[in-house]
């Protein structure tokens, strides 16, 4: 048998699944932002404005996460 065929190959990143690192990356610091603003504000209108923009980057951060997954598998 070869020694060959017994190493490890280094599983490279795919330029797409790297892009999508990065809008993963950006949704969390979303996520993290308007769980922020959310904390400071006191006015019922911004209130209701950071609880849609997070739940909005929630649903975003996991349909990419889902979609991540996905090209993992292929």
């Amino acid at each position: 048998m070869k020694a060959g065929r017994f190493t490890k190959r280094r599983h490279s990143v795919p330029p797409e699944n790297q892009e999508l690192m990065k809008e993963i990356d950006r949704t969390k610091h979303k996520i993290e932002s308007a769980r922020n603003h959310f904390e400071q504000v006191v006015d019922p209108t911004l209130i209701d404005c950071y609880i849609y923009e997070l739940k909005a980057a929630q649903l975003r951060y996991q349909f990419l996460l889902r979609r991540f997954k996905l090209l993992e598998e292929l």
